[in-house]
């Protein structure tokens, strides 16, 4: 089995302080290769509230270092100033636009938005009716409209930590009446980023 062996070796563990939609991956990951990393997951439904974003974002990477402890952040550009509060916190991201660049790619991640899919990972699906009623309210009639206007279809990635989530993603697609599709994901291109953002604090530290 491959793994990604970090060097120098880091004798003070970094605290990844990022989104929970990732976790189980994210976690056997770390627990695979071998990082000296601990985790900190944040609600995986903040990229729809930028101001609690940013908050519990800060909140939690100010928290780390009161403790002592060096972070690097697992997130995309999901806040404008993302850029800034990591300068702030003299830290550094995961290479991507988004979670979901981060676990296929550009390239797949750009050939299936361009035929509008919308991205569904299990932790939406088991919380979908909430969090999008949250978000948009409880207009059906609305929600659907802001669905359709972007999208074609719901895209399920499956990756191999995931339960069977079929039932819920099938509930999700109906609740916003899209069609369904499922793609089996991997683990490799995740792994890639987290290593490289792994290795690229590490260097900072020199």
């Amino acid at each position: 089995m491959k793994t990604f062996a970090i060097h120098p070796e880091n004798q003070t563990p970094l605290t990844m302080v990022g989104c929970g939609i990732l976790r189980k991956e994210v976690d056997g990951l770390i627990a695979k290769n071998h990082w000296n990393v601990h985790t900190h997951y944040l609600d995986s439904a903040l990229h729809n509230y930028l101001n609690r974003l940013s908050t519990e974002l800060n909140q939690a990477l100010e928290e780390r270092e009161k403790l002592g402890e060096k972070t690097v952040v697992f997130y995309g550009g999901c806040h404008p100033l993302m850029e800034k509060y990591l300068e702030g916190h003299h830290t550094c991201r995961t290479h991507g636009q988004n979670c979901i660049v981060m676990l296929l790619g550009y390239e797949l991640f750009m050939q299936e938005l361009e035929k509008g899919a919308y991205f569904l990972l299990e932790d939406w699906a088991l919380t979908w009716e909430p969090m999008i009623t949250a978000c948009f309210g409880a207009n059906m009639t609305v929600i659907r409209e802001i669905f359709h206007s972007s999208h074609k279809y719901i895209l399920a990635l499956r990756t191999p930590c995931n339960g069977d989530f079929s039932a819920a993603a099938e509930t999700a697609a109906r609740f916003v009446d899209l069609p369904l599709a499922w793609m089996d994901v991997s683990l490799k291109h995740l792994e890639t980023v987290l290593a490289d953002a792994i290795q690229r604090r590490l260097a900072a530290e020199q």
